[in-house]
């Protein structure tokens, strides 16, 4: 007979789950069994993707309607899953936002609180659940990064700054936890067609693209993944072969009409 361990289902706590991305993760985790806990802002929206998620996969799905951006949301989604009883085997940390314009020109507030979401929510997120995984020696951390981490980005400098902090972040804690039986790793998707980023541009992937590259990252072993061939290629050039003073002026024309119009 099975150990309990071996057939108990996992439990995944996807963020930023109602739409896009986190969305498309969590479908490919229903379609594997996993139980979710699915958390973002908008509550409407939430429960509308967990109950398709139910009627489609039979699964349990749990919802949480929290804004991660605000101070000790991550301590209390985790005071929640404890009382709960849910013991976590997968993080998905994707919920994040992005703002567009020079940085002379923007709302000091609503910087500080993308940095608070992008990068403290993520940091803090893991650092309260991965304790647990490591001590039962497996489990799973997913943190959605960009490839606008691999370079400065204007006009996007706060938002391409904070998933630097994810990448970096991610790849150091993949190394303190490589022995351990937990896997961590970084998923850096490139310009995905969702509600964060509505512009025309050529060769957008899909939600569901990155998904997939999602799951093949957690059969992986290396810390970090780019989500496409012409997006890898791009971090590749602008990571590691140009100087970032030159990756920064680059960026610089290609971004500057959509974030200023000139």
């Amino acid at each position: 007979m099975k150990r309990k361990e071996e057939t108990r289902r996992r439990t995944a706590v996807v963020t930023g789950a109602a739409t896009g991305i986190g969305a498309a993760v969590s479908e490919r985790l229903a379609g594997q069994g996993t139980r979710l806990v699915l958390v973002a802002r908008d509550g409407a929206r939430l429960e509308a993707a967990a109950e398709r998620l139910r009627a489609e996969h039979g699964v349990q799905v749990s919802t949480l309607a929290l804004d991660l951006s605000h101070q000790g949301a991550p301590s209390r989604l985790a005071e929640w899953l404890a009382g709960a009883g849910i013991e976590v085997d997968v993080l998905v940390n994707n919920a994040g936002a992005s703002l567009m314009g020079p940085i002379a020109g923007s709302d000091p507030g609503r910087l500080r609180g993308l940095v608070d979401l992008n990068a403290g929510a993520v940091a803090e997120l893991t650092a309260l659940l991965l304790p647990a995984m490591v001590a039962r020696g497996r489990g799973a951390v997913v943190n959605i990064a960009s490839t606008g981490a691999y370079a400065p980005a204007p006009y996007v400098a706060a938002y391409a700054a904070s998933k630097a902090f994810v990448l970096s972040f991610t790849q150091a804690v993949w190394a303190e936890t490589r022995a351990t039986g937990v896997r961590v790793v970084a998923v850096s998707p490139g310009p995905t067609d969702t509600a964060m980023n509505t512009r025309r541009m050529p060769g957008k992937r899909t939600p569901d693209a990155v998904a997939d590259t999602v799951m093949s990252a957690l059969r992986s072993r290396g810390p970090a993944v780019v989500d496409g061939p012409l997006n890898a290629f791009q971090t590749f050039v602008f990571g590691r072969l140009l100087p970032a003073s030159a990756a920064a002026r680059i960026a610089e024309r290609s971004l500057r009409r959509a974030a200023t119009g000139y």
